[in-house]
């Protein structure tokens, strides 16, 4: 394959776009999951906002995949790699709405911390496409975790706790 990428630094980008694919998969498990189970006095307003983003996160998970077999790679595909590869923890119980809330914060910038991690690599192979994909996958989170902390009221960005967050990662 010869794309003008050297295979090393397709292998490096194709990794990380692995992590950023399991990171993206365990946020829309969760916010599907949370959409499923809401309960409370937002009870319309957040299933409605949980479903148009685990909806704008299913589209993303394809363009991610893509890319990373665009760069002569195989995507993750089984629970088990998602599970290996992924920084962002299941949720097993049924939190309240605000923990719901919190939760998906820390995983929307989770995933952007993600994405963050990757442009050394993609801009010293000069992958632009790949560049391409971060920028609007980081323009998504970091506008979506904004206001799912606005929903928060008071709490400040640095009050949000890391619940769905592994340790060590």
């Amino acid at each position: 394959m010869d794309i003008g990428i050297s295979d090393k630094d397709r292998e490096r980008i194709a990794k990380g776009l692995s992590h950023l694919l399991a990171d993206s998969y365990a946020l829309y498990l969760k916010t599907h999951g949370f959409h499923w189970n809401v309960t409370g006095p937002m009870f319309n307003t957040l299933h409605l906002m949980f479903m148009e983003q685990y909806t704008e996160q299913w589209t993303a998970l394809d363009l991610i995949a893509e890319r990373i077999r665009a760069l002569g790679h195989p995507a993750p595909a089984s629970y088990a790699q998602f599970s290996k590869l992924a920084s962002i923890s299941e949720e097993t119980g049924t939190p309240d709405a605000q923990e719901m809330i919190r939760q998906l914060v820390a995983g929307q910038e989770a995933v952007a911390r993600t994405a963050r991690k990757l442009f050394p690599t993609v801009d010293k192979a000069s992958d632009q496409p790949t560049a391409d994909l971060l920028t609007q996958r980081l323009q998504v989170h970091e506008k979506t975790a904004w206001m799912l902390r606005s929903l928060l009221g008071g709490e400040a960005p640095g009050d949000t706790p890391r619940a769905s967050r592994r340790k060590g990662k």
